[in-house]
């Protein structure tokens, strides 16, 4: 699979020629930049971007990584996330070393949940899987149908998987866009459980997860606002962080926030508790 291609393309695309200071010009086809816009900017031949890109060479050096960074205008953790596919495409060497996925979450980590109450937080593993939550993360999503077998919950398995996970998302595309981008932002297939359920989601999801596995860069949002459809609170707008625990627990923790005041105190009274408790992020 050519992910290294695949994000360059996306980020390509997502440059105006007006962020990169050209002119956009008449019968402009593309979304954002052209290939050749690229290349000049670059310094380097459009035909070596179209290999880049169509993963017939997957190999650039730091300087020509370093001039499309520029060039794209990517984030400190876009640079990143280039460099490690870059580096990726190398054979012989994993970074997972063949480790299973974490089902355990230490006991500081626990603890650091306890302290986060009422708001509501989950730790997941490279699959995806629920291995630890809040309360306030069960009042949130237990009515959707996501813990309805604890020991099996998977995020990933529920959002493209499970038909009530369109009712709870309104915004679901982009929701199964960042649970596949989060699947593929480790080894993927190379790695044997993740590549289990990738077949698991190939037969249970079809078209829906095959199409974003092509086209889906393996770079999900770390922050972001999501919408949800409770049962009991009604329409819920929610900021969410993605916090990394050490690369030998290889978990992830997200924390969501009320986004708005109408939030703020939907969550409260589903709690049962004062307003003041959890208050709305202020922008």
């Amino acid at each position: 699979m050519n992910e290294l291609g695949l994000f360059l393309r996306s980020r390509r695309e997502a440059v105006t020629p007006a962020r990169a200071g050209l002119p956009a010009g008449p019968r402009r086809r593309t979304p954002g930049l052209r290939r050749a816009e690229v290349a000049t900017l670059a310094g380097v031949s459009v035909e070596y971007i179209v290999r880049l890109e169509q993963g017939r060479d997957r190999h650039p050096s730091p300087s020509v990584l370093a001039a499309l960074a520029d060039v794209l205008m990517l984030t400190p953790n876009e640079r990143i996330h280039l460099h490690r596919l870059a580096k990726g495409a190398e054979p012989g060497f994993t970074c997972m070393g063949g480790a299973t996925p974490a089902r355990t979450v230490r006991p500081s980590v626990r603890a650091i949940l306890d302290h986060l109450e009422p708001a509501a937080a989950v730790v997941v593993n490279r699959l995806s899987d629920v291995l630890a939550h809040t309360e306030g993360y069960r009042r949130l999503m237990a009515p959707t149908g996501l813990l309805d077998n604890p020991s099996a919950a998977n995020l990933a398995s529920f959002v493209l998987g499970d038909p009530r996970a369109r009712g709870c998302y309104p915004d679901w595309d982009h929701v199964a866009d960042q649970q596949v981008a989060a699947l593929k932002q480790g080894p993927f297939r190379k790695d044997p459980a993740t590549a289990a359920l990738a077949d698991e989601l190939e037969i249970v999801a079809g078209a829906e997860f095959t199409r974003r596995v092509a086209a889906v860069p393996s770079l999900p949002a770390a922050t972001g606002t999501t919408r949800i459809e409770h049962a009991e609170a009604g329409p819920l707008r929610l900021s969410y962080e993605t916090l990394d625990l050490p690369a030998d627990d290889d978990q992830r923790l997200f924390v969501y926030l009320p986004a708005d005041e109408a939030t703020a105190a939907a969550l409260a009274a589903l709690a049962g508790r004062d307003h003041g408790g959890l208050r709305a992020l202020s922008s």
